[in-house]
């Protein structure tokens, strides 16, 4: 089924999944619109790459229903990329293999700032060097969803602020919605429209704060990093217990 609205992308409703008969998600609902960001945060085992998935149309509802823009378009940038270091692979033929054109993929690099690097080999990367390049693959083609699994890893903190104001320009530049997953589980992207806390369900969800609100981060990251780095506040209503259920909270209870 497709969205009748124009900016609407897709629309998740109480969306479940199992696998191998254990419950991965359940009851997800939520909306992605064009040029709006969207952070996924929460623990390890969460299902948050399972969620990315069931966006992407990768992985099938087991409940539920996702509806999706006609021709919806994705650029994705992988949590890990395994690469065979006694293989030589320069940058250039690393984006031309993404069936993207060369005048597609030297745009790309171009608006990343990054166009130096078409000549380096993969291998010879810095962390930050990496993402950019595969950033720019995953914008070679103006995705109209760009999807990005925790590409902060291996990325130091003024990379991170870098990485992050320049996903925010192309999220301008583009006119496309953004989806990051995040490792962290309280310092977000500050541009973000919408962070969702998943534990299996959506434990809360909310809008981020500036870190100038916070001056403990404004005393470590600076005032340059607060344009682009925010604090997410949870606001559960309750807790897991060791079987990953959720149990209602009593006055005493806390959470990260």
């Amino acid at each position: 089924m497709t969205t009748t609205t124009s900016s609407l992308l897709l629309s998740l409703h109480d969306i479940g999944v199992q696998l191998n008969r254990k419950e991965v998600l359940r009851n997800i609902s939520f909306d992605i619109q064009r040029g709006e960001i969207t952070t996924i945060i929460g623990p390890n085992g969460a299902g948050k790459s399972t969620l990315l998935k069931v966006i992407t149309q990768l992985q099938r509802p087991s409940t539920g229903k996702l509806e999706v823009a006609k021709s919806l378009t994705y650029g994705y940038v992988p949590q890990k990329l395994s690469l065979v270091y006694s293989m030589p692979l320069k940058v250039s033929r690393f984006l031309s293999l993404a069936r993207c054109s060369r005048e597609e993929y030297k745009s790309a690099l171009a608006l990343l700032g990054i166009t130096h690097l078409g000549a380096r080999q993969m291998h010879n990367l810095s962390g930050g060097e990496l993402q950019r390049v595969l950033l720019a693959r995953a914008i070679a083609r103006k995705p109209d969803v760009l999807v990005l699994d925790e590409p902060l890893q291996g990325v130091d903190v003024a990379g991170q602020v870098e990485l992050y104001g320049m996903i925010a320009g192309l999220r301008e530049t583009i006119g496309c919605a953004v989806v990051l997953v995040s490792h962290d589980l309280h310092l977000v992207m500050a541009q973000t429209d919408l962070v969702i806390c998943l534990n299996q369900h959506m434990c809360c969800y909310g809008k981020p704060e500036s870190v100038s609100q916070h001056p403990e981060y404004l005393n470590l990251f600076g005032e340059q990093a607060a344009k682009n780095i925010a604090v997410y506040t949870h606001k559960h209503d309750h807790h897991h217990d060791l079987a990953g259920e959720a149990v209602s909270c009593s006055d005493d209870c806390h959470h990260d």
